[in-house]
């Protein structure tokens, strides 16, 4: 097993396709909690945190003792959709949990287990409810690359200059600064019969842009577009892939902005565990599917029903849980305001644990990205031009361990904005026009950390 300790074999073997290998290019080996280990044993504090998937941490130990007791007791494995004890217990904890203090209610469809199958799936059954074609998504948005989500999502680099028909782009709210009312803009164009632009069976939207670069939908505005929606015969999906299961403080992203959504998106975290599992919540009035209208061999995942059944349990019984992410988001926030002042124009997006601060430049945020996974951190960009480093730490992440890994963060852009010369990288895209320069400035602020050398994480993990 020599090779194991080499990246020989995966660029040998492995397609060009592979992305985030190349910023962290160690071989992984272990996990737990909010540490990730290499083959040499080193440790890396998770900040990415299988971008989203793991909002509970690493290989929670309930979540894993619930997992191997079904396995070793030959627990289904692979269901189909038939009916299952584990599926009806997760069932009921979601509906005891999670729906019914919200007072929601909205039938539960397994769909494929990736968030752009189910957001197909949504986009699918909108057009069957509605008679209509049409889907309205946002600049900046991002919903899966399978051909539906994909025409939905809008980084061109994604959708790869193929004709994707079916969906009309609107502007996000701030697109245009603060100037234009969006709301209004589409209101306009869905009113005037010989705007181009035909009704909508769905209005599809995130509530924070988590891939486009963590902008963040008001209120106000998500209150609008909802009644924009209604108003025009649109369903309102909100797609809560990356923003749900607790990452922006409660468990759905949309909970205090006093809107029902026709359906929402949910996968990566969902499963607690990082096992692949999707569902679209339906309000009942639009649950019009035929049976397995919309199918697919692993529309349930056993093993996942397992693992979700623990982290509603274990972290949804009631508001604690929400009011620790509550302080985590406060802490994070503080560090990235200092951090801030270390590079000209940089700005904080995002809320809750899904936060992050535009650098104004992707090799910029590259560069410190990378020299952050070097001094033990593990953590992401997102935005168009990947100029936002995007925090997506687990919410269950030490309090110690959270402000050592924003400590590494603050170190690295120091350091980095005190450098001038260009390094060779291997990109993870192909920057050309999504491309942005590195912008150094003549001084440095004068509260701006000394670099650090090396690090090796010995803190404990929950």
């Amino acid at each position: 097993m020599k090779f194991l300790s080499k990246t020989s074999v995966f660029h040998k073997l492995e397609s060009e396709v592979r992305g985030y290998c190349r910023r962290f290019d160690a071989v992984f080996t272990t996990a737990n909690g909010s540490i990730i280990r290499d083959i040499d044993g080193r440790e890396y504090i998770d900040f990415l945190a299988a971008c989203g998937a793991l909002n509970y941490g690493h290989n929670d130990p309930d979540m894993a003792a619930a997992l191997v007791t079904h396995i070793t007791a030959n627990g289904i494995a692979a269901g189909l959709d038939l009916f299952s004890a584990v599926k009806a217990e997760f069932l009921d904890r979601f509906n005891g949990l999670i729906l019914e203090p919200r007072g929601l209610d909205y039938r539960v469809q397994f769909t494929g287990p990736t968030g752009t199958n189910a957001v197909e799936a949504a986009m699918k059954l909108s057009r069957k409810v509605t008679g209509r074609t049409n889907i309205v998504a946002f600049t900046n948005s991002f919903h899966g690359v399978s051909m539906g989500a994909l025409a939905a999502t809008g980084n061109r680099h994604h959708r790869m200059g193929m004709l994707l028909p079916g969906v009309s782009r609107a502007p996000y709210e701030g697109y245009f600064g603060p100037g234009l009312d969006t709301v209004g803009y589409l209101d306009q164009l869905l009113s005037d019969p010989s705007s181009g632009i035909d009704l909508p069976a769905a209005i599809l939207l995130e509530t924070v842009q988590g891939e486009g670069g963590l902008n963040v939908a008001s209120r106000s505005w998500i209150q609008r577009m909802a009644a924009l929606a209604k108003a025009h015969g649109a369903l309102l999906i909100i797609d809560d892939v990356q923003a749900g299961c607790g990452r922006t403080g409660k468990f759905f992203s949309f909970e205090e902005m006093e809107i029902v959504p026709d359906l929402v998106v949910l996968s990566k975290s969902i499963s607690g565990f990082g096992l692949p599992m999707a569902i679209v919540l339906v309000k009942p009035e639009f649950d019009l599917w035929e049976p397995a209208e919309h199918n697919g061999t692993f529309r349930g995942n056993s093993h996942a029903f397992v693992t979700s059944r623990v982290a509603l349990e274990k972290f949804w019984c009631d508001s604690r849980f929400s009011r620790r992410i509550a302080d985590r988001a406060s802490i994070v926030t503080t560090y990235l305001r200092h951090i801030s002042n270390l590079v000209p124009e940089a700005g904080l997006k995002g809320r809750g644990m899904l936060q992050g601060i535009s650098m104004g430049s992707g090799d910029l945020a590259d560069k410190i990205c990378r020299l952050c996974f070097k001094k033990g951190l593990m953590i992401e960009t997102a935005g168009a031009h990947d100029e936002v480093i995007k925090i997506m730490a687990p919410l269950t992440t030490p309090v110690n361990l959270l402000k050592k890994g924003l400590e590494i963060l603050q170190e690295a852009t120091s350091e980095v904005m005190r450098r001038s010369q260009p390094a060779t990288i291997d990109p993870i895209h192909p920057k050309g026009e999504e491309g942005g320069s590195l912008r150094v400035p003549e001084s440095i602020p004068a509260n701006a950390a000394e670099p650090g050398g090396p690090l090796r994480i010995t803190a404990s993990v929950d």
